[in-house]
């Protein structure tokens, strides 16, 4: 069902549409998730650092996925607001048609440079044939990857959040169970657990594209929409591109540590491995309840509610901080358990290195929860270059602290004292941004 973000108490509005985007991104995590567990379960740990090690690549694609994702979303949510239907479709349609342009593109960079990156990253040589034959399946598997983004994207504008988590909560339970089924009754090996995130994300993404399709034509404009519009793709690719950069600074910073982390050996790789997707659930979830801000923000500027946006940070502040206890207790008390998911105590370089990961990060989740709220509202409101900003302000002091403190240390501890560093300082910055913006608003 489509929702009007504009009316209603912002709290109640908020919760009730933030919680399915949390929901349905766990389950979204869960494919990565699922695609280590299985591989450092049943195969062992050098296939677990192999799929850890090509993971920082398909965030690279995750990248561009969703900048398409948050440029259509934005744009659709402003029109939405604005009940300007004709335009709110000619945008879906003209993200598609370039979304699709902009994929094959990806598919065949990928497949060139996949070794290079691979090498660039210092990638020990027992796992290395691994990495290579995970990602060239993944990239076969990138239009699902991209239309479904779209598809989420379009729902979130609409107002609705629950029907991507329904869509997720199948599919990221079947990824699970197909995983299991390739690796330890079919023996595909890593090329399982790649081969069963491509079967279901696909269907996932045909199923989620047709509803999107099917939503879009039961609401009725006066004319015909057109179905390309370049004044529509500038201000979509305004939104769209800020963001992939964003994300695709962070999938680069990520290889170039993935390559600091590498020197340090395959156990802390592997233990790296393990943590960082523990670790990614967290962000990327309070990463999506931000999209969800954006939304929110995007619809009540579209209809000129300024107070509400307001009201709506506070709330989702509130929601992102009632989730970081839990999580906190859960990782730094429980964080070995969930390690063990991934591997056995016969790891026990790995398992203390995630262990390690675990501690140092999560007392600061609720620092970067705030900067992402934060963050979620200034790129609602089309504050691109402050939130350019404050995210690059965050991703190059991580990048080239873990190369300094690693060094001053002489181990990858150094690493992990990167993160907190960079996640305060920007977070002060966004806050900063988000002030002032609103002040000038109000």
């Amino acid at each position: 069902m489509n929702k009007d973000l504009t009316s209603g108490n912002p709290q109640k509005v908020l919760w009730a549409f933030c919680l399915p985007l949390f929901g349905s991104i766990i389950f979204q995590q869960l494919y990565n998730i699922a695609d280590s567990l299985v591989a450092g379960k049943f195969i062992g740990e050098n296939a677990l650092a192999a799929v850890g090690n090509s993971y920082n690549v398909t965030l690279i694609y995750i990248a561009f996925a969703f900048g398409c994702n948050i440029g259509c979303s934005v744009i659709v949510s402003q029109f939405f607001g604005a009940k300007d239907y004709l335009r709110m479709k000619t945008s879906v349609y003209t993200t598609l048609i370039a979304s699709s342009v902009l994929c094959l593109f990806l598919m065949a960079a990928g497949f060139l440079l996949c070794s290079p990156l691979l090498v660039l990253m210092k990638t020990q040589p027992e796992i290395m044939a691994d990495s290579q034959l995970y990602l060239r399946i993944y990239i076969w598997g990138l239009p699902f990857l991209f239309f479904y983004n779209i598809a989420t994207g379009i729902f979130s504008a609409l107002g609705d959040s629950k029907t991507p988590f329904i869509f997720l909560a199948f599919s990221s339970t079947a990824n699970i169970l197909v995983d299991i089924l390739f690796v330890k009754t079919f023996a595909m090996g890593v090329a399982g657990v790649a081969w069963a995130t491509f079967l279901c994300q696909g269907i996932s993404c045909v199923l989620s594209v047709l509803l999107v399709l099917r939503r879009l034509a039961a609401i009725k404009t006066s004319e015909k929409y057109s179905l390309f519009s370049w004044e529509l793709f500038k201000r979509i690719s305004i939104i769209a591109v800020p963001s992939i950069m964003q994300q695709s600074f962070i999938s680069v910073g990520n290889i170039m540590i993935q390559g600091c982390i590498n020197g340090f050996g395959v156990s802390v790789a592997a233990g790296y491995a393990a943590a960082v997707k523990l670790n990614n659930l967290v962000i990327t979830s309070f990463s999506t309840i931000g999209n969800g801000m954006s939304n929110y923000t995007a619809q009540n500027i579209g209809a000129k509610i300024y107070p509400r946006v307001r009201e709506g940070f506070k709330a989702g502040l509130k929601l992102v901080w009632t989730l970081c206890i839990p999580l906190c207790f859960l990782y730094i008390c429980l964080g070995k358990y969930l390690l063990l998911l991934f591997m056995d105590q016969s790891s026990a370089k790995a398992l203390e290195t995630g262990r390690q990961f675990l501690w140092i990060l999560s007392p600061f989740y609720f620092a970067i929860s705030a900067k992402l709220i934060a963050d979620g509202i200034l790129r609602g409101a089309g504050a691109m270059k402050e939130f350019v900003v404050a995210t690059f302000t965050d991703l190059t002091l991580r990048v080239i602290l873990a190369f300094v403190f690693s060094g001053i240390l002489g181990s990858a501890t150094g690493i992990w004292l990167a993160w907190p560093v960079g996640w305060l300082i920007a977070t002060v910055i966004s806050l900063f941004y988000y002030r002032r913006l609103f002040a000038v608003r109000s």
